[in-house]
């Protein structure tokens, strides 16, 4: 019985013509993240004032993030040559927010 590598199911999975393709869809999600992660601080900081954190601002946060998120994701998919992939992901998980779905 033959193992496939996880670059390979996911190849797979998203229906990805090669692995550096593979690759470069990852590398799209880490830099999304980590440009998520550091624009938290200046974001609570502009709808929390000086304390920088409150519980309102974190539920602002969390809301304003979702569509800013999918944004920078179409942003780097761009930059990376991925946009075609990624904007198939967005309409896929806005369906499934949505509730619609394939028939």
């Amino acid at each position: 019985m033959e193992q496939t590598s996880w670059i390979e199911r996911l190849k797979q999975k998203w229906k990805l013509g090669s692995a550096f393709q593979v690759v470069m869809v990852l590398v799209v999600f880490a830099c999304t993240g980590f440009t998520v992660l550091f624009i938290k601080k200046p974001i609570l900081h502009f709808l929390a004032g000086d304390s920088g954190d409150s519980t309102l601002a974190t539920i602002l946060y969390y809301i304003f993030i979702l569509p800013l998120y999918n944004v920078i994701l179409l942003a780097y998919g761009f930059l990376f040559g991925q946009f075609t992939f990624f904007w198939e992901f967005e309409k896929r998980f806005f369906n499934r927010i949505l509730g619609r779905s394939k028939k």
